[in-house]
């Protein structure tokens, strides 16, 4: 089971995180988010790890704008998180892979999305429904991705913490790909827990 830790936003934090190897590390680009990264001198994330995939997370934000901080901060993945449209997750997918969000209140938003995405994207990321974009600790129920019947990997993201490690081993979806972490590690926005993500990992890892 792959993990993706999501809302990276403090220079020393980061290198501690990044030291324990996940297999992605998310930065945020939204201005109006409390773990915003837009500020981070470049050459902290371009220096991870090679083995660790970075994500740039966005808003509605213009193409022009995603592709120019995909290149100054050599990100590898695009996250959309907003009202993006199929064609602009085309257009994006010429300069990276494409992972685009979900919001989940019950099984028909799931095939709903799947529906007028699914050849437009390479992952999705199903998240739980909210007022705000992501970062907010709930939880969907996850009976719902039994909806998803289509062929695109899909991360499960929404208010997972470290008391869910047993829940996860109960999910036997075949384009379950990865789990997304955020706010349920922090101890602050943006500044997570390393003890409790090791531990984390270690009981994932053996799903």
């Amino acid at each position: 089971m792959k993990l993706k830790i999501c809302g990276m936003r403090y220079p020393e934090n980061i290198a501690e995180i990044a030291a324990l190897r996940p297999n992605y590390l998310g930065f945020i680009f939204y201005g109006k988010s409390p773990r915003y990264a837009g500020d981070l001198a470049p050459e902290i994330v371009q220096t991870l790890p090679s083995d660790i995939l970075k994500v740039g997370v966005f808003v509605n934000a213009p193409e022009k704008i995603i592709a120019e901080t995909v290149a100054k901060y050599q990100l590898d993945l695009i996250q959309l998180h907003g009202n993006e449209s199929p064609e602009t997750c085309l257009a994006l997918r010429k300069i990276r892979l494409v992972i685009k969000a979900v919001s989940v209140a019950a099984a028909n938003d799931v095939a709903h999305a799947a529906a007028i995405y699914q050849n437009a994207v390479d992952y999705f990321l199903f998240d739980t429904k909210t007022p705000l974009f992501g970062g907010s600790g709930a939880q969907f129920d996850w009976s719902a991705l039994t909806a998803y019947t289509g062929n695109t990997p899909f991360f499960l993201s929404g208010g997972i913490g470290a008391d869910d490690a047993e829940h996860l081993k109960t999910l036997h979806h075949p384009q379950l790909h990865a789990i997304d972490v955020n706010s349920r590690f922090e101890t602050t926005p943006g500044r997570k827990e390393a003890t409790e993500l090791r531990e984390f990992m270690r009981k994932i890892q053996k799903i």
